[in-house]
């Protein structure tokens, strides 16, 4: 897969305003033909001074059949899913603009050179953790990752319990807000069964749903309510990164950059 890291690297050679040269960082230039758009790799002369300069070699990567234009303007930075909108082009190189007006390509896309972080977190109410890194990605934070994200989302509400935790998620009963009367099933954690038995005694049955019980596969990061777990390590056999149940977007922005990292040097 050919991906420029920098949209600096990737020109559009449409009109010749300094003859035939090119600007010193250009690696790919995209040129117009009677037949469609062509990509360019070009290799300027390094020994020349100036921002424009000859250029000493020129080889086509791929001629205008093999390129597909990409209509809708992206976010250039998330290339996550300019990899997968390539996959999906049928071609062998598409074109992107981005919003602001600056280009790039993926020719050979192939995802699977990319880095898969699975998450877990549970919903109802809204899931944090996944819906803010989604966000995250879609602003192009982790452009620069080469990163791709497995989201497991478990649904609490089809648990069928009694008791479930707060209010917040919209439940009839919660633990937050009613007492138990004996009996019932909760649908809590760790923190929800303490409370339950300091409040209540033993007479409960608890449904395990903590985003951390879900793990089974790393890299992984997922969100859970004890502080003690927060940061990265190995929890049920797997790395990861434990964030807390509020974390902000920059504190989770910050736990991928670090899991990642981390992952890494132990390849």
């Amino acid at each position: 897969m050919i991906f420029p890291r920098q949209c600096k690297e990737v020109g559009h050679a449409s009109t010749h305003p300094c003859g035939e040269k090119v600007y010193f960082l250009s690696r790919y230039l995209v040129h117009e033909t009677g037949d469609g758009p062509e990509l360019l790799e070009v290799l300027p002369e390094e020994e020349e001074g100036g921002l424009m300069r000859s250029v000493r070699e020129v080889r086509v990567l791929a001629a205008p059949r093999e390129v597909t234009v990409h209509r809708e303007k992206v976010q250039i930075h998330d290339r996550a899913l300019l990899v997968r909108l390539a996959m999906e082009s049928g071609t062998r190189c598409t074109l992107f603009t981005g919003l602001d007006e600056h280009m790039t390509f993926v020719m050979d896309p192939d995802i699977t050179e990319f880095q898969a972080v699975h998450v877990y977190d549970i919903t109802p109410p809204r899931p944090s953790l996944s819906a803010a890194i989604r966000e995250l990605e879609a602003a192009g934070l982790f452009g620069d990752l080469d990163v791709v994200f497995v989201h497991t989302l478990r649904d609490i509400s089809c648990l069928g319990a009694d008791i479930y935790p707060c209010r917040a998620a919209g439940f009839a009963r919660t633990l937050d807000a009613d007492r138990l009367q004996g009996g019932e099933t909760v649908a809590g954690c760790m923190t929800g069964a303490m409370l339950a038995r300091e409040c209540y005694g033993d007479d409960f049955v608890t449904v395990e749903i903590c985003p951390l019980k879900m793990v089974d596969a790393e890299p992984f990061i997922a969100r859970c309510c004890r502080k003690e777990r927060e940061g990265i390590g190995v929890h049920n056999g797997k790395f990861g990164a434990v964030v807390h149940w509020g974390a902000s977007p920059s504190q989770i922005s910050r736990a991928v950059c670090s899991l990642l990292e981390q992952w890494r040097d132990l390849a």
